[in-house]
């Protein structure tokens, strides 16, 4: 038989007193950015079977990785500007006169599909947070003068840009210079986060857009081994999906991601030495029928095999000689009597068939076409398994009638496959 194995700090800023121009664009453009995942089965933590993010962070996860861990979002940096196409008045009554922000919080799905397959999976995405390094002219000489440039900033919108207005929600980090102030929000809700000016701003400037995002990948064990690709777009600008108001005008008006999920199966068989000699024998040994007569009630052995498995795969045999009943014959090479191979397999724990109902010495047959399909519950690493081999008792009687052969042989190779 042959068997295949195949991360606020209101401390010190710093100052920098470079002059700093807004600029404005009426081009319409769209930025792309790649969001990766992985899974891969680890032995170590056989029951996560989630994707890992492979995304290199930017922005503020990239600043503070901490802070992206504790609250379980990544970010991404994108070279976006939103340009004041007006003067920004002082008190001015409408949130969207000045400088306000609002994020698509909200879940939203999209497909991504297999490369080859084309085997759709179901994919969830939230904007989590949201930030900017936010420019204007000398803040100290808008607001007449402080005791610090912290102060200055302040004045200048009625509270530090650490302090997220509702609905958005303080993230513990800003930082700032003589011009500029850095900040980042989370955005638990959908909603207008906006800052009132309390004093003439002749121009601002977000020099790029900082993004957060969530992400709710499909059960990876159930899908197959392979790339699977699909994009999620949002518009940017006035009512968009990123809404910054009338006055704060984006150089680009579209933004997709793009999703790549790496699916890296583990289906590995081995089979202990020598277990590729299957020699089928009666309970107890021969003695009983050469001592005493007694005809065996059926020949069998069970053959031993571990299993590391993280993905659906089928089973089937291939056979030297075939019954009708897509069973494995042995042959007698002198008498030419063939009799039925019977062949099961028991599978251990975490591996069930596609009903959820355990593996326990179901039969195998012969052909892609017969093949079991079985799937993990989780990642089974090198658990055992049995296959079981048996010539049922009215074939036994039949081997043992006069004029049979005194040997029976036959190539049975048991297929594991991944490829469903």
């Amino acid at each position: 038989m042959n068997v295949s194995r195949s991360f606020v700090s209101h401390g010190k800023g710093w100052l920098a007193g470079a002059l700093l121009v807004s600029i404005m664009t009426t081009s319409a453009k769209a930025e792309d950015v790649r969001i990766t995942a992985v899974f891969k089965p680890d032995s170590a933590y056989p029951h996560l079977n989630k994707f890992k993010n492979t995304t290199p962070p930017s922005g503020y996860c990239g600043s503070w990785p901490e802070q992206c861990e504790l609250h379980n979002f990544f970010s991404l940096k994108v070279p976006i500007q939103f340009n004041s196409r007006l003067p920004i008045p002082a008190n001015h009554p409408s949130v969207r006169q000045g400088a306000m922000l609002k994020a698509p919080a909200q879940w939203r799905e999209l497909t991504v599909y297999h490369e080859t397959t084309r085997e759709p999976e179901k994919v969830r995405v939230r904007i989590a947070g949201i930030g900017s390094q936010v420019a204007t002219d000398d803040v100290m000489t808008l607001v007449g003068g402080a005791a610090d440039y912290r102060i200055a900033h302040n004045l200048l919108w009625g509270l530090s840009w650490v302090n997220a207005p509702s609905p958005c929600v303080y993230s513990g980090v800003g930082w700032y210079t003589s011009t500029t102030y850095d900040f980042f929000w989370q955005t638990p809700t959908e909603g207008v986060c906006s800052k009132q000016a309390k004093f003439n701003v002749p121009w601002l400037r977000f020099n790029h857009l900082d993004f957060a995002y969530e992400l709710e990948t499909p059960n990876p064990l159930g899908m197959s081994s392979g790339q699977y690709t699909g994009s999620l777009t949002y518009s940017i600008g006035p009512t968009g999906d990123f809404d910054f108001g009338d006055v704060l005008i984006p150089t680009d008006s579209v933004l997709t991601l793009n999703f790549n999920l790496d699916v890296q199966h583990t289906l590995k068989v081995d089979i202990p030495p020598g277990g590729e000699q299957v020699q089928l024998v009666p309970a107890g040994g021969w003695q009983s029928w050469l001592q005493a007569g007694r005809k065996p009630v059926r020949l069998f052995h069970d053959q031993s095999f571990n299993i590391s498995a993280s993905s659906r795969f089928k089973m089937y045999m291939e056979c030297e000689f075939i019954g009708v009943s897509y069973d494995c014959l042995l042959d007698d090479r002198v008498s030419r009597r063939q009799v039925e191979l019977q062949v099961f397999v028991t599978l251990p724990g975490g591996l069930t068939d596609l009903s959820g109902q355990p593996v326990r010495h179901m039969r195998l047959r012969a052909g892609a076409a017969n093949a079991l399909y079985f799937q993990p519950g989780f990642y089974v690493d090198r658990a055992p398994g049995v296959l079981h081999f048996e010539v049922p008792q009215r074939q036994v009687e039949f081997m043992l009638s006069p004029g049979a052969g005194p040997f029976y042989r036959g190539k049975v190779t048991v297929i594991w496959d991944s490829e469903i």
